[in-house]
């Protein structure tokens, strides 16, 4: 049988990554940025060179989210850029969620890498007058206190996101181990303060760091949030610039009473 990644287990440490990664778009400036804004929809050869770095980058972490990624279509030359990402940085699990498929043109998805196998995936389409946003929930464990992590990418528009943010705490709220991490396109303090995450115990990983854009960042957009019982050792937003966003990156020590 192939590699079936390493054990999660009690008070081991793990490294996590979340990373909008514009389909391999680098963006160095505001003008490459705009002058650029056709590889959207156009294949090119630089973005496989930039996927290249991407994966180097990702190689270093355990359980990675990916945002605004193509399953294959023209615009990716018919690459699934989540497989591809997950070979040439070595993960042994990779998931995909396609949330707005326009056939060969181009197909919208999230991703999951990951060195843990989880038990369970299950995709979900999020709320909203717009549809097009989903998230991905994975549990590690089979016991009554597994761990729950979901991976998003969230809407524009508030009332959009209130109501994604009210899903998601719904499917998350009876776990007492549990880790949301994503692009939110909300800032910290209205997460904190005027979001439905107020209705479940749990604490950011980050704090006010700017992730976006990722030339001169001035957002703080891209989040990780994680429960009580889980301890956060280190957090960094990495100054890449191999997307419009910058990755954000933790350290954490999972809960004792884990039961994987």
């Amino acid at each position: 049988m192939a590699n079936r990644g390493k054990t999660l287990a009690p008070n081991k440490k793990i490294t996590l990554l979340s990373y909008n990664v514009q389909m391999g778009i680098p963006a160095k400036s505001l003008k490459s940025h705009v002058t650029s804004g056709w590889r959207h929809f156009i294949p090119h050869s630089s973005r496989q060179r930039n996927l290249g770095q991407v994966a180097q980058l990702l190689k270093h972490y355990d359980i990675v989210a990916l945002q605004e990624v193509d399953a294959g279509s023209l615009r990716s030359s018919y690459i699934n850029q989540i497989e591809y990402l997950a070979r040439l940085a070595n993960f042994p699990f990779w998931h995909y969620q396609m949330n707005r498929n326009f056939g060969r043109f181009a197909q919208y998805c999230n991703g999951v890498l990951s060195h843990y196998y989880p038990t369970n995936v299950s995709n979900h389409k999020l709320p909203g007058m717009i549809k097009g946003r989903g998230a991905i929930k994975l549990t590690f464990g089979l016991g009554p206190q597994p761990l729950v992590v979901m991976v998003m990418h969230l809407a524009l528009g508030q009332r959009a996101r209130q109501l994604q943010l009210a899903y998601i705490t719904q499917q998350v709220e009876r776990y007492e181990h549990i880790i949301l991490m994503g692009d939110m396109n909300s800032p910290m303090a209205h997460l904190l303060h005027e979001s439905p995450l107020q209705n479940i115990p749990l604490k950011p990983a980050n704090s006010y760091e700017a992730t976006y854009p990722s030339w001169r960042p001035t957002r703080n957009i891209d989040h990780i949030f994680v429960s009580p019982s889980i301890k956060v050792n280190s957090v960094k937003v990495i100054n890449q610039p191999y997307s419009d966003h910058l990755p954000l990156a933790i350290e954490i020590t999972l809960p004792n009473n884990l039961t994987c």
